[in-house]
Formats: structure tokens, sequence, C-alpha cells
């Protein structure tokens, strides 16, 4: 099928690759069907857009925790996820919003609110993460150079 996109025009997408939020994103929940769309050819890149194919100009930037958090475990209630049944550790996504700002250093994650995606059935849904710890701007930055000091230890 075709789909209009925020940043790349008119693209062929296969709809076996069509996620399903039931309840859409928080704020938009009137949109309900999504993509992936990798920047680089391929996939397994580290930023993605999620990319609703009802509404062309609504794209959020995404990452998996493990890049920028490596031990990121949202505290969510079953309830939430049970839509997505059955859910194992072998069809299980996790995908966190960013917010990109000019300045590289002041782009943040939000740690509160994954996106959790099931491979198999393409269900998802976005959840609260019970975790106190867990912000909603998490500068990705600064956790990165964390990162690299930590590796090069």
């Amino acid at each position: 099928m075709r789909i209009q996109t925020k940043f790349f025009g008119e693209m062929e997408m296969a709809e076996n690759k069509i996620i399903t939020l039931e309840g859409g994103l928080m704020g938009f929940e009137n949109y309900t069907k999504y993509v992936l769309i990798y920047n680089e050819e391929g996939e397994g890149k580290n930023i993605m857009w999620f990319q609703s194919i009802e509404e062309p100009t609504l794209a959020l930037p995404v990452i998996y925790p493990e890049v920028i958090k490596e031990d990121y475990a949202p505290d969510v209630k079953e309830s939430f996820l049970e839509p997505l049944a059955p859910l194992h550790a072998d069809n299980t996504c996790m995908l966190l919003t960013l917010t990109v700002s000019a300045d590289i250093e002041k782009t943040t994650a939000n740690l509160k609110a994954p996106l959790i995606i099931n491979t198999d059935n393409k269900k998802g849904c976005q959840v609260i993460a019970d975790n106190a710890d867990y912000p909603v701007k998490y500068n990705v930055y600064e956790a990165v150079q964390r990162m690299k000091e930590a590796s090069a230890c």
C-alpha cells in the first residue's frame, strides 16, 4: 500500500508492517495505525520514525531503550499488556519517543511512557511505567556519554 509520510514523501509499505495501537498514542488517540520507518537502509539502526499512516504529519522519532539505558526495565501493570497477548521475550519490541532539540545536548527520551509492540501480531500500546525514577525527559546526550565512559574503562 502507498502511504504519505512527513519526512520521506510517498512510500510503498507492506500491509504486514502496520502496527495497530488500539488506544492510539497519548494525545493522538484518534490515530491507531503506524509503521516504523528507518532513516537509513536496513533495520537495526538506532533512531527510527513512528509514522502514522492515517495522518502524514504525525511522525515521532523513536529509539530502542537499550541504546541509551542498558538497564531499562519499566514496571507496567499486566492489564495494560493483555490486549497484546501473547507476549514473550522473543516477540516484544519496546521503543521510547524522543524530543529532538536543535541543541543535540538537549535531546530527551520519554522513559515514563514507552511503546510496547508484539512483533508477531503487530499490536502495540503506549503505557505508563510505574518506576518513580523514570522521567519524561531523560537526557539522551548525557546518557550516551556515560555509556561511552563506562565502556572505555
